[in-house]
């Protein structure tokens, strides 16, 4: 199967089994940084393909109320819902990747390789904005035009020749309702430079620590606020 009849394959798959989002991105222009995060063996991976599903968001709306235990655990139930959806695309189309002959590597939704870096083999949100679903905003979620940070991403490494997009620059202009509405004020509130360390823009630990806070008090470590306050993805504006 040539490359393109491939490409277009993986675009039709992914709709059919529910995906809302696909893009291809060119990993080289970062193979250095993946490969510092993930491993050396990563760098024969010079492509790779971002799927997205979109969030419900009747129940996103409702993430304002986020001590309510109701809210916490359909929110749960849906994020649970859409990374196994997603482990199950990336799957079937990591082995059509490999019956056109080409190796893919399908990366899970959430999954952590190191609890003190708190990072996993790859960042969907570099995958999906290097194939120009979105931007990476203040919050460090990946935005998309279409639904906001509202979406759960996973990914797949191959080395297949796909044809690929380009990252999208950021739309957050003056923007800063993420940075406010963080309990902890976890976000910096910079934008994002991919030439700068996470820590710039996000203190991962300090949401960590919130999260844990939270899972001994509620039962669920789950936040939300700032998925559900972005204007990019609210039905209602502020």
């Amino acid at each position: 199967m040539g490359e393109i009849s491939l490409q277009i394959e993986l675009e039709r798959m992914a709709k059919e089994l529910g995906a809302d989002l696909i893009g291809f991105a060119d990993l080289t222009i970062a193979q250095d940084f993946i490969c510092k995060q993930g491993g050396e063996y990563l760098r024969k991976f010079p492509r790779a393909v971002s799927i997205g599903i979109r969030l419900l968001d009747a129940i996103v709306d409702e993430l304002y109320r986020h001590e309510d235990l109701g809210v916490i655990f359909t929110y749960k139930a849906l994020y649970n819902t859409v990374n196994s959806r997603l482990d199950h695309i990336a799957l079937l189309l990591a082995k059509k990747i490999q019956e056109s002959g080409y190796q893919a590597l399908p990366i899970p939704a959430s999954q952590r390789i190191d609890r003190n870096k708190l990072i996993g083999v790859i960042s969907h949100k570099l995958v999906a904005n290097l194939s120009g679903l979105g931007w990476i905003g203040k919050s460090c979620l990946l935005i998309t035009p279409q639904y906001g940070p509202r979406v759960r991403f996973a990914s797949i490494l191959t080395n297949a020749p796909l044809k690929t997009g380009s990252p999208i620059d950021m739309k957050c202009g003056n923007c800063g309702e993420c940075v406010k509405i963080c309990p902890i004020k976890a976000f910096t509130g910079v934008p994002f430079n991919p030439s700068e360390p996470r820590e710039v823009r996000f203190n991962a630990h300090l949401c960590e620590d919130y999260m844990m806070k939270r899972e001994e008090k509620l039962g669920e470590r789950l936040c939300g606020l700032c998925v559900y306050i972005c204007p990019h993805g609210r039905l209602n504006k502020i």
